[in-house]
């Protein structure tokens, strides 16, 4: 028999597959959005549906996940999801037509969704099934902050990587991006199926949709407000902030420089914030979280001057994948193990939701209100309240979580 890979490394290679569900699938649109809206023609209006689409999968997909995971197994259902991305990915680069952008992105978006719900999963237990086997592991919030993490080596991967495929402006020129895109998720795919080849899955008893009600949507009720507006407010950002700065004529490679930091930036935020995500049980780190998002988009409405603009990018990117992770750490903390996949495709369906509105909402303001920064001013506000309604998110009153994992993971 095999030895188990230690942990960290099984936590790097999940990490790789929200690499691909988000680093890839939603966030490289930032990048190609500007030759795709000069190539056909866009406004902002329908630049942002088309995120708004992929976010309607995502929210398919969140609905599905929880029978997806209970019907094929945690990690089957991880490996085949994130692979499903890829193709889809890969299918962007074939077509050039409008409608069929959509279908994609709606495909897109509903694979990623079973994708970073599975992979969640696996974080989320991944320090108790080795604290099992060998006496101590790494945190849950180092394991869950390394998972989300990973969407920076996408982020990264887009930064260094569109600019080579697009080369210059000219019709159809953004679609060897979108190839090179599929092309590197499916490397990752086929690595994180290698693996985690020895993980065994957490039972995913109470992922089915009757476990479902057993969720206390109430209990959560301001915790899930938040993390829609918060869903609302970062999408706007993070679809429209790179072709805010190409129109304000920032040199290309400064462009190229910021989404590499901001995605570094979050590769680094998994290390930053896992002592706060495993101290507090309630609301509190999404609050505060929310907060240091909305300073990080008021900057870019502030000022576009390179200061600005990369302090902007190094503090959203520190920041706004840290709090998906705490959503995950609120679950881990309030929920036992059974509920933990509900638990989380719940916050998944709002957070899709949310992504849903936001887009559209900035796009429209942008179109009819003053550009861009007029957008991004809304998206701030919209954090801004999502900061409030998560400070009124206090722990659930119960036994600690961690009682009843080992009873629900062995198989």
């Amino acid at each position: 028999m095999s030895r188990p890979l230690p942990t960290l490394v099984v936590a790097a290679a999940l990490a790789l597959g929200s690499a691909v569900s988000l680093g890839l699938a939603r966030f490289a649109y930032a990048l190609l959005l500007p030759p795709m809206r000069a190539d056909l023609g866009w406004s902002y209006l329908t630049a942002g549906a088309m995120n708004t689409v992929n976010a309607a999968g995502y929210l398919v997909g969140a609905l599905l996940a929880p029978a997806f995971l209970e019907r094929f197994g945690v990690r089957t259902a991880f490996v085949a999801a994130t692979a499903a991305t890829a193709f889809a990915l890969a299918a962007h680069g074939l077509v050039a037509d409008d409608g069929a952008l959509y279908v994609l992105r709606f495909v897109a978006g509903a694979a990623s969704a079973p994708s970073l719900v599975g992979g969640a999963v696996l974080a989320a237990s991944l320090a108790t099934v080795t604290s099992e086997r060998a006496g101590a592991a790494p945190s849950a919030g180092l394991t869950l902050g390394m998972y989300y993490g990973g969407t920076g080596l996408g982020i990264v991967a887009a930064a260094l990587l569109v600019p080579l495929l697009v080369g210059t402006a000219g019709a159809r020129a953004w679609q060897p991006a979108w190839l090179g895109l599929g092309a590197v998720g499916l490397a990752a795919t086929i690595l994180v199926a290698l693996a985690t080849r020895g993980l065994r899955s957490p039972s995913a008893a109470g992922a089915d949709p009757r476990a479902a009600t057993r969720f206390g949507w109430r209990a959560f009720a301001p915790g899930l407000a938040a993390y829609f507006l918060f869903g609302v407010g970062y999408i706007g950002y993070m679809t429209f902030v790179i072709t805010l700065l190409r129109e304000q004529q920032l040199a290309p490679a400064l462009v190229t420089a910021f989404f590499t930091m901001l995605g570094l930036a979050v590769i680094a935020s998994s290390w930053l914030w896992a002592r706060m995500l495993q101290r507090f049980r309630g609301g509190e780190s999404l609050a505060i979280f929310s907060a240091l998002l909305v300073v990080a988009t008021l900057l870019t409405v502030v000022s576009v001057r390179p200061l600005a603009v990369f302090a902007s990018g190094l503090l959203f990117g520190a920041v706004f994948l840290s709090l998906v992770t705490s959503t995950t750490a609120l679950v881990r903390h309030n929920l036992e193990a059974r509920l933990w996949a509900s638990g989380i495709a719940a916050f998944t369906i709002v957070f899709a939701a949310g992504q849903i509105v936001g887009p559209v909402l900035v796009g429209f303001v942008a179109d009819r209100a003053g550009g861009l920064v007029a957008g991004l001013a809304c998206s701030a506000g919209v954090l801004a309240l999502g900061a409030l309604a998560a400070w009124h998110q206090k722990p659930l009153a119960r036994d600690e979580p961690e009682v009843a994992v080992s009873r629900e993971i062995r198989r």
